[in-house]
């Protein structure tokens, strides 16, 4: 064999270890890197399991003790108008719930400070049961502290059981374009019967009780389910009517309409005896109750509640309570 040969050879023996050394050293260095680069991620993610409990025990913390910014008290802060706002229907939750409305009026009449009450209402109505206990606080109130006033300023629309609440105010003001009134009662739904008699559908609702079916979307309305309705609904604009009539008193100009549902604008209401006269939140407390300094004793959802709910907490709630609203009176 050459001496050429044999160089050539031996390069060749020596060649193929050197490739092999740098195809496992490449290795070992992506391995490295890949080690690390998951012990950072695995580090990021610690810190944000850890954070996101931290924060989770935090709301925890703040709603166990209902803390808010402005704190859960209101100081006497010298004379001034306490301020309640019922913004949407007058439901079991939100700003027309009574578990909002009481506790607030609750605090603006017990504070020395407060030299009247004003409710702002900006509602289509709701619930008659709701509307119906904050009145009955709203009196109770009103002979607790006989020389604090309770006034009512409308914002767009005061109708139905938002009406029903401003009626036991001492006075209602409004804007010549407000919408006020609505004094009645409904009851809606919707019957399925004839579509489902096109379509071959069989409704089987199985019953103890021959009215435990009353009112039900896919069944035959009767003539006696339907009276059963109409005389619970009367009964219920019966007492939404004495609560009017004993609110307004003789500035009520009664006519054949005032309680047939209708609703009117806020300068029409005004010649009605619904209302006594046009003003706002500002007006009120600079010209009738001489304290321009307002302060809101409105229970609002604070922060922590607000969370919880972005997780769901009320969603299943809020779905059953949709279902069967259609089947309750509403002051609407």
């Amino acid at each position: 064999m050459s001496e050429q040969t044999r160089n050539d050879n031996d390069t060749g023996r020596t060649a193929a270890p050197a490739t092999f050394n740098n195809w496992e050293r490449e290795t070992l260095e992506r391995l490295v890197f890949a080690t690390v680069r998951e012990q950072r991620a695995a580090r990021r993610w610690g810190i944000f399991f850890k954070l996101s409990f931290l924060l989770l025990a935090f709301f925890c913390i703040w709603a166990y003790f209902d803390f808010n910014f402005g704190g859960s008290d209101i100081e006497s802060l010298g004379r001034h108008t306490a301020l309640i706002e019922i913004d949407g229907a007058i439901d079991t939750e939100g700003s027309g719930s009574a578990d909002t409305v009481i506790p607030s009026l609750n605090k603006a009449f017990a504070d020395p400070g407060s030299a009247a009450v004003v409710l702002r209402i900006d509602s289509p109505g709701g619930s008659p049961v709701q509307a119906g206990i904050i009145v009955d606080e709203m009196q109770r109130m009103k002979k607790l502290y006989p020389n604090k006033p309770l006034y009512v300023v409308v914002d767009e629309i005061c109708a139905s059981g938002g009406y029903y609440i401003a009626a036991a105010a001492d006075k209602i003001y409004v804007n010549k374009a407000s919408i006020v009134g609505s004094v009645g009662v409904l009851m809606d739904g919707f019957g399925f019967t004839g579509l489902m008699d096109k379509l071959g559908i069989e409704r089987r609702l199985l019953t103890a009780g021959e009215n435990k079916g009353f009112l039900d979307p896919f069944s035959p309305q009767t003539d006696k389910q339907k009276q059963h309705a109409l005389s619970m609904l009367n009964e219920i604009h019966e007492q939404f009517i004495a609560v009017v009539r004993a609110g307004r008193g003789k500035r009520l100009k009664e006519d054949a309409e005032i309680f047939s549902g209708l609703y009117w604008t806020g300068a029409k209401a005004v010649d009605m005896g619904l209302a006594d006269g046009f003003g706002t939140v500002d007006t009120v407390a600079r010209d009738v109750v001489k304290a321009e300094e307002i302060i809101d004793y409105t229970s609002h959802e604070n922060l922590s509640e607000r969370v919880l709910k972005k997780f769901g907490a009320s969603v299943g709630a809020g779905a059953v309570h949709s279902i069967y609203r259609g089947a309750v009176p509403s002051l609407k």
